[in-house]
């Protein structure tokens, strides 16, 4: 997280996607502005979205879907409290309640399907779409990187751009992965082949990108 020297009401903050999700080595911009009444109300939230819609929560406009900002419904501990809420808990509501491993059951009234056959048929070529826009906001980061986060998004994918091809070379083989060192032993259901045939055009891509910023193992 990073502050405008000249605007201290602006924060700008990165998350990195956590290993066992479709968001796993990809990079979440996020732009927070306090409002005159903080605490009293909640930051407002904008998402790098790039115009791709990879989680129910995050908008192609750059709207972030979360109770705790009053951008959705909910109670209790759930929304907005000038005495016990705070910028560390938006952060991480993102990133643990948005940014996981199931994303179809953000869905409004997915959740109810937890547990049944209608949410194990859907839940992974939704999650296989949420990896493929992953992917995808990379090449978007490599070319326009945030302001201020040059030097990072550079850092970040010179040293885990062979963990993605890794990963991708993984799901063209068959296997949906959580994690770029999984083997074809611990792998777990097969990926689709419209993830294959998608991960076919955009890999090469990432090749160049990767290997234009002197990413290590992609040369």
């Amino acid at each position: 997280m990073r502050a405008f020297e000249d605007r201290m009401d602006l924060l700008r903050v990165v998350m990195v996607g956590a290993s066992g999700t479709p968001y796993h080595h990809g990079l979440f911009f996020f732009d927070m502005q306090l409002p005159p009444s903080y605490p009293d109300a909640p930051p407002q939230v904008y998402y790098h979205s790039f115009g791709l819609r990879l989680n129910p929560n995050l908008y192609e406009c750059g709207t972030v879907c979360l109770s705790l900002l009053n951008t959705f419904g909910g109670e209790d501990t759930e929304v907005w409290s000038p005495t016990t809420s705070s910028l560390l808990q938006v952060v991480v509501s993102i990133h643990g309640l948005v940014l996981n491993a199931q994303p179809y059951y953000n869905e409004a009234g997915y959740e109810i399907l937890v547990g049944k056959p209608e949410g194990h048929r859907n839940a992974l070529p939704y999650s296989e779409n949420a990896y493929l826009l992953t992917l995808r906001t990379m090449l978007h980061l490599l070319r326009q990187p945030p302001r201020g986060f040059e030097k990072f998004v550079k850092e970040h994918f010179r040293c885990r751009g062979r963990f993605v091809l890794r990963q991708c070379n993984m799901s063209l083989q068959g296997y949906v992965v959580g994690d770029a060192h999984a083997t074809e032993s611990s792998s777990e259901r097969p990926c689709s082949a419209g993830l294959r045939l998608a991960l076919a055009n955009v890999v090469p891509s990432l090749i160049a990108a990767f290997t234009e910023i002197g990413a290590e193992g992609c040369d």
